[in-house]
């Protein structure tokens, strides 16, 4: 019987989860896996030795070798023969590295959580500061609670969530990587909603909520201008083990 894979751990999901060649359509697509792109951020991003990674990943150093390598394969042959690199996957674990202060769902809760500011579905998910969770049990709202996040950035907001016990995510726009990461993490999202956070929560609950499927947000910056909105377990996947 083979030995089952064991986990690897990541810090965040990533911000960014596909690269494509601007000037062709590539017909072919290379796919990472989130703990082969954990390794190139430690090693060549960070600077870290791959003992240091193994101690982080939790896995030994020769596994690292192993999977860095991999991945610098991967790397070269999108940037060579110019195919889309696509980061997805992986037989990883999300290190919880997040104090989360909030308590453990029950068996038979559905914890939704909405971007929230002032009462309101806050419009930028990438600059969440605050999320309001609610916690439903046979179609009822039992509890709620306002929870500061503790980073921004698409990935790790999306990890918080995780992390969090979120099932659902209601928010306003949210930009293609979020959505990636939040895929990842085995969340629903609702995006494209505005107004009161208490009655849309409300609304998913009773199946009426109106959303954007297609809800999406292209902006970077967060000033006077910004217009997002409407428009008109513990391991990944793979079989893995502690």
């Amino acid at each position: 019987m083979a030995r089952k894979q064991r986990c690897r751990c990541i810090s965040k999901y990533p911000d960014h989860w596909s690269f494509a060649p601007d000037e062709v359509s590539p017909d072919e697509t290379v796919v990472m896996s989130l703990d082969e792109f954990e390794t190139i951020r430690l090693i060549d991003k960070e600077g870290m030795t791959q003992e240091d990674c193994s101690a982080r990943m939790g896995v030994a150093r020769t596994t690292v070798t192993s999977i860095y390598s991999s991945a610098r394969k991967k790397i070269a042959d999108a940037l060579i023969d110019g195919k889309r690199l696509l980061i997805s996957g992986g037989a990883y674990r999300l290190k919880e590295f997040f104090d989360v202060d909030i308590a453990r769902k029950g068996l038979n809760i559905m914890r939704i959580a909405v971007t929230y500011e002032d009462g309101n579905v806050f419009q930028h998910f990438g600059h969440t500061e605050q999320f309001k969770f609610y916690d439903v049990e046979d179609g009822k709202i039992v509890n709620s609670q306002i929870v500061d996040t503790n980073g921004s950035g698409h990935g790790a907001l999306a990890g918080f969530l995780k992390a969090a016990g979120a099932d659902a995510l209601i928010c306003g726009g949210i930009g293609m990587g979020a959505q990636m990461a939040l895929a990842e993490a085995g969340i629903r999202l609702y995006g494209g909603v505005s107004g009161s956070a208490d009655e849309a929560a409300k609304a998913l609950i009773e199946g009426k909520l109106n959303y954007d499927p297609d809800a999406k947000c292209d902006h970077h910056g967060h000033g006077e201008d910004h217009n997002c909105g409407r428009g008109g377990h513990e391991c990944g996947h793979g079989s893995c083990h502690d």
